[in-house]
């Protein structure tokens, strides 16, 4: 276990801040690769040679650090899908295959953010609730972004809600492997089921 001496002349603030993203960090490749069930304040103080009076300075207990696991991942996720879409081509056509794009590459790229982000523990309350939020905030985005294309705000609210729940099931399915490994060809198909043929 971690000793006193380790964090000597380092300040309190940053002591904390540097055990707090090491536990996140251990949480993250603990349940990403084995599980809920695998996730225990043993468990991540091991991997991060801490005391459990570490773990509890920042969580209190480990539902708070799967949120805090999901929230981070989720942010990279964000980070990399804005990203995309800000590189795309100037058309709705180009940034929502940009976006479904950048969505099934990011989870499938590192499968512990794939299982943080969809697939594993959907019962969990507080992914759900998590997953649920990130869910609102696409259809919002969605919603914007169709207006720009059909210029109807039903229309709009319509195509959005499709768009969000259809993204989730396909992340998942693509998760999984049930729709095989052409990422490209899967992207092509979605963007056509989304917005027809061009």
């Amino acid at each position: 276990m971690s000793s006193p001496t380790r964090w000597a002349g380092v300040p309190l603030a940053d002591r904390r801040a540097e055990r707090r993203a090491r536990l996140i960090d251990a949480g993250f490749d603990i349940f990403g690769t084995d599980g809920e069930a695998a996730l225990s304040v043993r468990s991540v103080c091991r991997a991060c040679e801490f005391n459990s009076r570490y773990f509890y300075e920042s969580f209190a207990d480990t539902d708070a650090l799967l949120g805090a696991v999901y929230d981070r991942t989720s942010a990279e996720l964000t980070t990399v899908v804005t990203a995309a879409i800000a590189d795309a081509h100037d058309s709705v056509r180009a940034r929502t295959r940009a976006g479904i794009r950048a969505v099934l590459d990011f989870g499938s790229a590192d499968p512990r953010r794939g299982r943080v982000l969809f697939t594993e523990a959907r019962a969990n309350p507080v992914l759900a609730q998590r997953r649920a939020a990130t869910q609102d905030m696409l259809r919002e985005a969605s919603v914007t972004e169709n207006r720009t294309r059909d210029g109807d705000s039903i229309a709009s609210a319509v195509r959005a809600a499709m768009f969000t729940g259809s993204m989730a099931e396909l992340a998942q399915q693509w998760l999984a492997g049930n729709l095989g490994d052409d990422l490209d060809a899967i992207v092509d198909v979605a963007v056509r089921v989304l917005l027809g043929p061009r």
